[in-house]
């Protein structure tokens, strides 16, 4: 039996646990108008929390995707008394990852406010999925993060392998290794909300090898046909998959720029409740994966370098991640997708 949780519980859960929020502080929920729901338990949760609640929704239309910041919000967000905390609750098609980058662009710019980003956010991840952690359960994967954190200072590099077929090794010298689990006051003001994750901007020329993405992608769905890219350089010179439809999308995605072809992220999935399903800001969330992203990480802590308007996730299965630290010991933190800390 699934057990399910009140939404407004889980928001609340999340924006004190994960977001730092505290009574007094103020809160604008931006909500596209299909997610009003969601926006509703998020301002109730915030309300329980003592926070000051303001909603912004946006008009959508089904077939058309969002390019630009509506005005009115642009005006709320370069106001002279910008929110302590600011949620965005959009829907999650690939279509609309240039207008996402620049949203939270404008929202972190100032460096005054943390950010809990969740394109592709539905009711269920509150209820009975990646949202619906209890506050000792956000505590626990916490320190889940901080101990895997602590193992990975001063790597060189990383190895995957995986049962579908990848095969591949990423350069991660003097890059920062961060969790979006907890917030960083020092290096990070924004996250996605649901968390779960450990990771990386990998060195952008650094990744060699064959990548089998067997379970989802960004913007897409789970997948039926895996999907094998072939990487050199860190740069995507071949893609291949018997879903014609799925292939599509890749392609145009990595078409948007030159360095959206270009590595941008490494991943190790931690939330216990998180599913593979048809957002695929749950998905890779889920324990026992990794994922690999392609485009932007201009917003990671430390050093980072792919400046591209998209960002597209590709996520494996039971994979063994094995690490090379700069004295030249190797490490195997992950055996067939279980952790070992």
């Amino acid at each position: 039996m699934v057990i399910t949780m009140d939404p407004k519980i889980a928001a609340a859960n999340a924006l004190e646990a994960v977001l730092e929020a505290r009574p007094g502080e103020s809160i604008l929920i931006v909500v596209d108008d299909i997610l009003k729901d969601i926006g509703y338990a998020f301002a109730k949760g915030g309300l329980e929390l003592g926070l000051w609640t303001r909603i912004f929704v946006m008009e959508t239309e089904p077939e058309e995707f969002r390019k630009a910041v509506p005005p009115e919000l642009v005006e709320m967000i370069n106001g002279p008394n910008p929110p302590d905390i600011y949620i965005n609750l959009l829907r999650g098609p690939a279509d609309e990852t240039p207008f996402r980058i620049k949203i939270i662009k404008l929202e972190t710019r100032k460096g005054e406010s943390r950010l809990g980003h969740c394109p592709g956010i539905n009711m269920e991840m509150l209820t009975e999925g990646a949202l619906s952690l209890s506050r000792e359960e956000n505590a626990e994967m916490q320190e889940q993060a901080r101990n895997l954190l602590a193992i990975l200072q001063d790597v060189e590099s990383v190895h995957v392998t995986a049962p579908a077929g990848s095969d591949f090794t990423l350069g991660v010298k003097g890059r920062t290794w961060f969790s979006d689990t907890f917030l960083n006051w020092h290096e990070m003001k924004w996250l996605n909300l649901p968390t779960g994750e450990v990771l990386v901007g990998p060195i952008e020329t650094s990744m060699q090898g064959t990548l089998v993405c067997d379970l989802a992608v960004g913007g897409i769905r789970p997948l039926d046909k895996p999907i094998t890219l072939q990487v050199k350089d860190g740069y995507v010179e071949s893609l291949s998959c018997e879903d014609d439809k799925a292939l599509e999308i890749v392609e145009k995605t990595q078409a948007t720029d030159k360095m959206a072809r270009f590595v941008g992220e490494f991943a190790i999935g931690l939330n216990s409740k998180a599913r593979i399903v048809k957002e695929f800001l749950e998905s890779e969330k889920v324990g026992n994966t990794i994922h690999v992203a392609f485009g932007n990480n201009m917003d990671y802590p430390g050093v980072s370098a792919n400046n591209s308007a998209n960002h597209q996730d590709f996520l494996v299965d039971r994979p063994t991640v094995e690490i090379t630290y700069s004295d030249g010991r190797k490490k195997t933190i992950m055996k067939d997708g279980k952790l070992i800390l």
